[in-house]
C-alpha cells in the first residue's frame, strides 16, 4: 500500500464528519458515564438514622471580630443554631501573613464574641479560622516547606488561643497531593493547639473522584484534587477535617448531589473513626464556572451526605457537615439544613 500518497491525500468530507463524530464520542462517552454513575449515586433514599449527630460547624466571616458585628446579630445567630447540630464556629480571624505571622489587630473583638457565644450558646466551641493562600509559580503565599514559615504558623496559633479561641481552624489552599511541607506543618501544629486545650481542624481539598484524575489535573497546572491517601494523611494529623464539597462545576442539581455522596463515600473510609469528618455545604449562591448555583444547593448537599454515610458507614459518630457561610446563607438554605439533616443529636 502506498502510505505516503494515501497521507497526502486530502480526506473527503464523509472522512472528515466521521473523524469529528468519533472524536466527539470519545470525548462524550465517558462524560455521560460519569454522570450516569452520578445520578445513580444519588438515587435511593437515606437511612432514617443517617440525621445530625451534634458535630456540625459554621464558617462566620471576618464581620464578627472586626466590630462590625452587634449583640441584635449574635441574638440572630443563636435563633439560626438554636436546637441544630452547630458545635463548633469557624471565625474568620486571618488571614495570616505570608511569612506565618498573625497581627492581633485583625481580630480586635475576639474577645467580645467569645465571652457572648460562651454566655449565649454554652456548649459551642470557638475556633479561629486561619488562612492563607500557599506559595504557587513564584508568587507569594505561604513557604509550607520553610522551618520558619510553620514555626511562626504555630507561634500564630498560640496567639489565638492565648485569646481564648477553642481551637485553630486551618484552611490554607491550594495544597498539591503528596504536599510533605503541609503534613510537617500538622505535625508541628496539632500538639501545640492541643496542649493549650485546643482542636486543631482542616480545611481539606476534594478527593480525587476517579483513580489518578489527581495527577492528570496536576499535569494540567490545577491542584484540585488530593488522593484518597493523602487525605487520609491530612486527617490522621488533625482533629477535625472539614472537606470542602462545593465549587465542583456540576450543571445540575441531582449530579452534584451525586457527587457530594461518592465524596463522603471516600471521605468515610480515609478519615480514622476518632476524627470529625465534617462534609462542606454551599450556604452561597454565586453563578460562575466553578460553582453553579442552581445546582450545588444546601438540598442536594444535604442528602448527598445523608446517602453517603448510609451506604458506607451509618453509625459513625464523628460525621457532621459544614455550612459555608453565615454571611451568605439564606433563609431557604438554613431551612433545607434543619429539615434534611435535623436537631442535634
Amino acid at each position: 500500500m502506498n502510505w505516503p500518497a494515501l497521507l497526502r491525500r486530502r480526506p473527503g468530507k464523509r472522512t472528515v464528519r466521521r473523524l469529528t463524530l468519533a472524536l466527539a464520542l470519545a470525548l462524550l462517552l465517558p462524560v455521560a458515564a460519569a454522570a450516569s454513575a452520578l445520578r445513580a449515586s444519588y438515587a435511593g433514599a437515606p437511612a432514617p438514622d443517617a440525621v445530625s449527630r451534634g458535630h456540625d460547624a459554621l464558617w462566620l466571616g471576618h464581620a464578627w471580630v472586626d466590630g462590625r458585628r452587634t449583640e441584635a446579630d449574635l441574638a440572630r445567630l443563636k435563633r439560626r443554631i438554636a436546637d441544630t447540630g452547630v458545635r463548633d464556629l469557624y471565625v474568620h480571624s486571618g488571614p495570616l501573613e505570608h511569612d506565618g505571622t498573625l497581627p492581633a489587630a485583625d481580630y480586635p473583638r475576639a474577645r467580645w464574641l467569645i465571652d457572648a457565644v460562651h454566655r449565649e450558646l454554652p456548649g459551642v466551641r470557638m475556633q479561629a479560622w486561619l488562612g492563607d493562600v500557599v506559595v504557587r509559580q513564584g508568587h507569594g503565599g505561604l513557604r509550607l516547606d520553610s522551618p520558619v514559615t510553620r514555626y511562626r504558623v504555630t507561634a500564630s496559633a498560640r496567639q489565638v488561643l492565648a485569646a481564648g479561641f477553642q481551637g485553630v481552624h486551618l484552611d490554607v489552599e491550594p495544597v498539591r497531593d503528596g504536599d510533605r511541607g503541609f503534613l510537617a506543618l500538622l505535625e508541628e501544629l496539632r500538639p501545640v493547639v492541643n496542649s493549650g486545650g485546643g482542636v486543631l481542624s482542616v480545611a481539606a481539598q476534594q478527593i480525587d473522584p476517579l483513580p489518578s484524575m489527581h495527577t492528570a489535573s496536576h499535569l494540567l497546572g490545577s491542584p484540585k484534587w488530593w488522593s484518597q491517601d493523602y487525605f487520609g494523611e491530612v486527617a490522621r494529623r488533625s482533629d477535625q477535617i472539614a472537606l470542602m464539597s462545593y465549587d465542583t462545576a456540576m450543571p445540575w442539581e441531582s449530579l452534584y448531589g451525586g457527587y457530594v455522596a461518592h465524596q463522603t463515600t471516600l471521605a468515610l473510609k480515609a478519615t480514622p473513626k476518632d476524627v470529625d469528618l465534617l462534609m462542606g455545604m454551599p450556604f452561597f449562591h454565586t453563578e460562575d464556572m466553578g460553582h453553579q448555583g442552581h445546582a450545588e444547593t444546601a438540598a442536594a448537599a444535604v442528602r448527598g451526605a445523608r446517602l453517603g454515610l448510609t451506604r458506607q458507614d451509618r453509625h459513625r459518630e464523628h460525621f457532621g457537615l459544614g455550612l459555608y457561610a453565615d454571611f451568605a446563607a439564606t433563609d431557604a438554605d438554613w431551612r433545607a439544613y434543619r429539615e434534611g439533616w435535623g436537631v442535634r443529636g
